[in-house]
């Protein structure tokens, strides 16, 4: 309101009540000494004690517009400000909801596996022109991030650090050709070699080969790591989608589909830390 005051709304309105004062008081004086015969007089001013009153009331009203605008103005700050506070207690409520959730989702790999250590990480961009899904994250060596680290989900395995910088890394997908590990049949424990192609990337898949053509692997089984290169052993990776055979015969392959949903990843966590780390990878795939 100090701000009103100084207006110059505010001097017009203070000099146009003075003068309607004034002339208020001078219509009541004159009016008091003239006699009662000689109304012509009043009938002359009645006119603009009448203007003179409406538009002393019209600056009241406009007066008290003016001050009780400026009143719901200020409410409506006051407003817009608990609601913006509000809204960012709301926020802040279900980024630890969700966090929460992420965080007990990995309770039951924690558990399984007390030797792991995590660091969660927030996907930060996507190589568009990658076809097999590579992404970078929002955490690097400063969080202890180092090249090889596995990449994984509450889902599955999603992959490897391939690059790290001080706070920001690369993954490689297991959809890569790039990336090779040992893997074997959760049921049947025929083991094999896992990695990607770009004939299986354009499905989401990757693929198990070298498998024995005496092998009991059938469509539907789960997919492991089998411990053997930079992952540890018992990580899940998919299931067998379909079983086929090398041109050359000897050897059976499965196709197999990723448990982590690699094409829409928001979040993961990178094992830093585990029992048996340091192996190198198994090698290039096709």
């Amino acid at each position: 309101m100090r701000f009103f005051f100084r207006s110059k709304q505010f001097k017009f309105i203070l000099s146009t009540v003075i003068i309607l004062l004034a002339l208020s008081i001078t219509f009541f004086l004159i009016g008091g000494r003239i006699s009662p015969q000689a109304d012509i007089f009043g009938t002359i001013t009645a006119p603009f004690k009448a203007a003179v009153t409406k538009l002393s009331n019209s600056i009241l009203d406009f007066t008290a517009a003016y001050t009780n605008g400026n009143e719901i103005m200020l409410e409506n700050s006051e407003l817009e400000s608990e609601i913006n506070s509000l809204r960012e207690q709301l926020a802040d409520y279900e980024n630890v909801k969700n966090e929460n959730e992420f965080y007990k989702n990995y309770l039951e790999i924690k558990d399984a596996n007390p030797d792991f250590k995590f660091a969660h990480a927030t996907l930060i961009s996507k190589d568009t022109k990658d076809p097999y899904k590579g992404f970078v994250i929002n955490k690097g060596s400063a969080s202890d991030i180092a090249e090889n680290d596995p990449v994984i989900t509450d889902a599955g395995l999603v992959g490897y650090i391939s690059e790290v910088g001080l706070t920001t890394a690369k993954v490689s997908t297991i959809l890569s050709p790039d990336i090779t590990l040992g893997a074997l049949d959760n049921r049947t424990s025929d083991s094999g070699i896992l990695s990607g192609s770009l004939e299986q990337a354009k499905e989401g898949n990757t693929r198990l080969y070298n498998l024995s053509r005496s092998c009991n692997v059938a469509i539907g089984d789960y997919v492991v790591t089998s411990g053997e290169g930079i992952f540890p052993e018992g990580l899940l990776i998919g299931t067998v989608q379909t079983i086929g055979s090398d041109e050359y015969n000897t050897s059976i392959f499965a196709s197999v589909k990723p448990f982590a949903d690699i094409e829409n990843l928001r979040e993961v966590m990178v094992i830093t830390s585990f029992d048996g780390q340091g192996g190198l990878v198994v090698g290039k795939g096709e």
